[in-house]
C-alpha cells in the first residue's frame, strides 16, 4: 500500500492531550482542537467534531483517560462514583454508534479492575486506549484486504455513502479502507461519492480525503445514485456501519437504505465494512436499533443559511436500517459473511 493513499489521522494523543481534527470545518480549514477534560470530549462527540462509529469509540476511550486524570487531581473519596458519571456522560453523547458503548465497556472494565496499589493508573489506562486505537487501524487494514478480494471485475468504479475513511476511524478506514486497497491493486478505477445530506460528509469529507490521498473521486447528489447504477458505471456499493444486529441488518448514515434498494434493482452488489466492535449480537434485528433524531435545522439550513421555506418542518433521522437481504457481504476483521443470516453472523463472531 502506497503511503500516498493513507496519510490522514483524525484522532491523536500528543503531549498528554487529546487532539481532534474538527471535521465540521473541512474542507475549508484543517484545525486540530485540543481536549483535556471529559465533558468537553463528550460535547465534541455530540457536536460532531469527531464522527464515524470507530473514531467515536476511540475518542471516548481517550476521554476516559482524561476523566481519570481529572478525578485523581481533584482527589476525594467518591472518585469511583464520579468516574461512573463520566462514563455515562460519554455514553449518552451519540446513542446509535455501538462502538462508543463497546469502547466504554472495555475501558470501564479495565479501570475498575485496577489494583489499589497500581503504580501508575493513568499509564495503564492510556495504554488501553492506545491499544484500542492501534487495534482499529490493524483491523481496518485486514478488512481492506478481505473486501478488496471480493471485487473481481476490474475497470469499474464503486459507489460509497457518507464517510468511512481515516476521518471516521483510527486510520485507513472501513469502507474506504477496502477502496484504498482495491485502488492500489488496480481493481477499481474511480470512486463515486454521494454528497450525503444533510451534513454533506461525502462532499466535505470523503471527497477531501480521497483527493488528499490521490484516489480519483467523482461527487454526485444522493438522488443520482440510481442513474449511475443504471448506466453500469459501478459494480459495488461499499459502505460502513454504526451498528450491525445479530441477523445482519445494518444501521448506517441516512440514505444507505435508499442506495441499497437501488443497488438490488440494478444488480449492483452491496458490501458493508465494519469492525466486530460494531456488531451488536444482543439485538436480534434492525428494528430494535435506537435511531438518533437530530435537529431539524440541519435539514432546513445549510452552512448556517436558511434554505427551506419559513414555516416548513423537517424530519432528520441520522441513520436508517438496511435489511440483511439487501446485503451481499459484511466484511469484518474476523472474516467475510456472504448473504448474512443470524447463523452466519454467530459463526463469524465466534472466530478469533
Amino acid at each position: 500500500m502506497s503511503a500516498s493513499h493513507d496519510t490522514i489521522r483524525a484522532v491523536l494523543w500528543q503531549d498528554d492531550t487529546l487532539k481532534l481534527l474538527d471535521q465540521r470545518l473541512l474542507p475549508q480549514q484543517e484545525v486540530y482542537l485540543e481536549y483535556r477534560d471529559v465533558a468537553a470530549v463528550a460535547e465534541a462527540i455530540r457536536q460532531m467534531v469527531v464522527r464515524g462509529a470507530p473514531a467515536i469509540g476511540i475518542t471516548a476511550a481517550y476521554g476516559v483517560v482524561l476523566a481519570l486524570r481529572q478525578r485523581l487531581e481533584e482527589g476525594g473519596n467518591d472518585i469511583v462514583q464520579r468516574l461512573e458519571g463520566d462514563l455515562n456522560l460519554l455514553g449518552e453523547a451519540r446513542p446509535t454508534a455501538v462502538n462508543l458503548l463497546w469502547a466504554l465497556e472495555r475501558m470501564g472494565k479495565r479501570l475498575f479492575s485496577l489494583p489499589e496499589d497500581v503504580a501508575d493508573p493513568l499509564a495503564e489506562m492510556l495504554a488501553e486506549a492506545q491499544a484500542i486505537h492501534e487495534e482499529d487501524i490493524a483491523a481496518n487494514r485486514r478488512m481492506g484486504e478481505l473486501g478488496a478480494a471480493l471485487i473481481e471485475q476490474s475497470g469499474f468504479g464503486v459507489l460509497t455513502h457518507c464517510n468511512t475513511g481515516s476521518l471516521a476511524t483510527g486510520g485507513y478506514g472501513t469502507a474506504l479502507g477496502v477502496i484504498r486497497s482495491a485502488y492500489a491493486q488496480g481493481r477499481i478505477t474511480r470512486v463515486y461519492a454521494d454528497e450525503t445530506r444533510p451534513w454533506l460528509q461525502g462532499a466535505r469529507l470523503t471527497a477531501w480525503e480521497l483527493v488528499r490521498d490521490a484516489i480519483p473521486v467523482t461527487l454526485l447528489a444522493d438522488a443520482a445514485g440510481a442513474a449511475l447504477m443504471q448506466q453500469g458505471r459501478v459494480k459495488w456499493l461499499i459502505v460502513g456501519s454504526d451498528r450491525i444486529t445479530a441477523n445482519g441488518d445494518v444501521a448506517n448514515k441516512i440514505g444507505t437504505y435508499h442506495a441499497a434498494v437501488a443497488a438490488k434493482y440494478h444488480g449492483v452488489k452491496v458490501m458493508v465494512v465494519a469492525p466486530t466492535s460494531t456488531v451488536d449480537m444482543a439485538l436480534a434485528h434492525g428494528g430494535l436499533i435506537p435511531i438518533e433524531q437530530r435537529s431539524p435545522e440541519e435539514v432546513l439550513s445549510l452552512g448556517g443559511q436558511r434554505v427551506a421555506a419559513e414555516g416548513a418542518e423537517a424530519w432528520n433521522p441520522a441513520f436508517d436500517v438496511t435489511p440483511a437481504e439487501l446485503i451481499d457481504a459484511i466484511v469484518t476483521e474476523r472474516g467475510v459473511v456472504l448473504n448474512p443470516t443470524t447463523e452466519k453472523m454467530q459463526e463469524m463472531m465466534s472466530n478469533q
